[in-house]
């Protein structure tokens, strides 16, 4: 029960995180997986793609295909619109933090 509660609020998280470095540099599934584990959230591809497919069929990330080493990589970039969530995201989690950090 706990696990499905947490994954819940995690799911807000990882995409404010991903927005923010998409808004940085094109990302592909594979890096973000690798830095979503530096910051202690364990997840599958199985379980971050259809974030990423979540948020372009939102309007939040545009993809572009590129051939890499013979194979097509799907980058994502922050559109406009993902840019302005991520903006209002941020100003509203450092309302939260500043309000429950101990």
């Amino acid at each position: 029960m706990e696990d499905k509660i947490l994954r819940k609020l995690f799911l807000g998280f990882i995409q404010i995180h991903t927005l923010h470095h998409a808004k940085e540099h094109p990302i592909f599934g594979l890096w973000m997986l690798e830095e979503l584990k530096e910051h202690g959230y364990d997840m599958s591809a199985g379980t971050l793609y259809p974030i990423l497919h979540s948020m372009e069929a939102d309007g939040l990330l545009v993809k572009q295909e590129q051939k890499v080493e013979g194979k097509i990589r799907k980058y994502y970039t922050t559109t406009a619109k993902g840019e302005s969530v991520l903006k209002e995201a941020r100003s509203k989690a450092y309302e939260l933090f500043k309000e429950i950090k101990e």
